[in-house]
């Protein structure tokens, strides 16, 4: 491409280039860095990472600290309904026409690295880890909450030097890319701890949290962890839409928090958030306003997660796309929506272990699985739906319809006013089905 010149030329470009290297490296990240004047070292960031929890654990501290007065810059993925999401301030995308000067402002020197580097040069997500970096670094937020691609150790956004790192929770996802035991995965999240930088550690296994612990007695890093220096108590459902906790640490203590994200990893995505922000309030020696934390989970919303998106009938969309997620999905479902029939209506990536999420869900009694499919991102696909009737074991048979607009219709058409229609599985499944509902 000889020139860019309009938004729609920006982003094709960035989708057209390679996604993964054979040898994962931060070499080329830094390379490129300081081809482009370091931009990473002129921010203030919050570094995340984790399994799952990475994207409402920054929505809950992006709320936090903009009800504290700042302007928070946030980089996210994957997008759910356009691709400028993944760059935001105070959770606005920024404008097409930033996306295209970026990319203009970067296109000279992705061409020098393609011809200088023997791998050739950056790939889709460091060139726009790249324009992340540069915008922000052009002061356009006060702090910038930074959520890790895959993994921590080799992802290109661990070129930054954070004020905190946070890792919500490790589970088995991504495994052909970290590794197939806990410990394994651990230590590539722990890839993010900096030396002397301290890490808010989600709730984990006791396998994960020991890798994590390794790496941070290396680095000198103090750990400040679930139900160690900070707790939750008295969780409650307040209604259907809502739940309630306490948050303590040695310092302070905060009643009745409220957020309107459901399900008992929500109340620890919020606390791991709150203990981050404290602090990062503590380094920069700024009082802490009860009402700041309060309010700014209160107004907590992230897109895909357990999204309420209509009433009659009512239909919920969730991005439950690993194991993990798929088994905190079904624990709020056994123990919130146990009086209704759940139709779910579920997409999800092959390169995924789409067999056990099944069976996880539809082990519920009232629980009513249509499998589907969807156009995938690039040239990863969804499941396919020949073997699934014969090799999982459901409580109800599953159905199966590779069209997923007919899969929604044909669940809707089988529910009463009574029952919840359920949409889930891979986050780009779930921005295909939430342009149906949101506008």
């Amino acid at each position: 491409m000889a020139e860019i010149s309009t938004y729609e030329e920006a982003v094709s470009f960035i989708h057209g280039r390679t996604k993964f290297k054979k040898i994962p490296t931060l070499k080329r990240m830094r390379t490129f860095m300081k081809v482009l004047g370091n931009p990473q070292d002129k921010i203030t960031a919050i570094h995340i990472a984790g399994t799952n929890g990475k994207g409402s654990t920054l929505t809950f501290l992006r709320g936090i600290l903009q009800e504290t007065g700042y302007k928070v810059g946030t980089f996210t993925s994957p997008f759910l309904v356009r691709f400028n999401e993944r760059i935001s301030v105070d959770g606005q995308p920024i404008a097409d026409s930033e996306i295209l000067r970026l990319v203009q402002k970067l296109y000279p020197v992705i061409m020098q690295l393609d011809e200088q580097l023997p791998e050739g040069g950056p790939t889709e997500f460091e060139i726009i880890t790249a324009m992340m970096f540069t915008y922000f670094s052009e002061g356009h937020a006060d702090i910038v909450l930074v959520e890790v691609g895959i993994g921590g150790l080799f992802d290109s956004t661990n070129v930054v030097m954070p004020a905190v790192s946070v890792i919500t929770n490790i589970g088995f996802d991504h495994m052909k890319l970290l590794g197939n035991t806990l410990t394994e995965i651990a230590t590539q999240k722990a890839g993010i701890i900096k030396k002397g930088i301290p890490a808010v550690i989600g709730k984990m296994d006791e396998e994960a949290l020991n890798a994590i612990e390794k790496v941070a007695s290396r680095e000198h890093s103090p750990l400040l962890c679930f139900d160690r220096d900070y707790q939750v108590s008295k969780r409650q459902y307040q209604d259907l839409w809502s739940q309630r906790f306490n948050f303590a640490t040695d310092t302070f203590q905060f009643k009745e928090l409220r957020i309107r994200m459901l399900g008992d990893y929500q109340i620890n995505n919020a606390a791991t958030a709150v203990q981050a922000y404290l602090i990062f309030m503590g380094q920069k020696s700024i009082p802490v306003l009860e009402k700041n934390v309060k309010n700014g989970l209160d107004k907590a919303f992230w897109a895909g997660r357990f999204e309420h998106v209509n009433d009659r009938p009512l239909v919920v969309l969730d991005g439950a796309h690993n194991e993990p997620a798929m088994q905190g999905l079904t624990n709020l479902l056994a123990t919130h929506f146990k009086q209704m029939d759940i139709y779910v209506v579920i997409a999800i990536l092959e390169d995924k272990q789409f067999h056990k999420m099944i069976q996880i869900l539809g082990e519920l009694n009232n629980v009513h699985i249509i499998a589907t499919t969807f156009e995938g991102p690039g040239k990863r696909h969804a499941a396919s739906l020949v073997e699934l009737k014969t090799s999982v074991k459901t409580v109800n048979p599953i159905q199966t319809e590779e069209n997923w607009q007919l899969a929604i219709a044909h669940a809707t058409r089988e529910m009463s006013s009574d029952d919840l229609l359920l949409i889930t599985g891979s986050l780009y499944f779930i921005s295909d089905v939430r342009k149906l509902f949101v506008e």
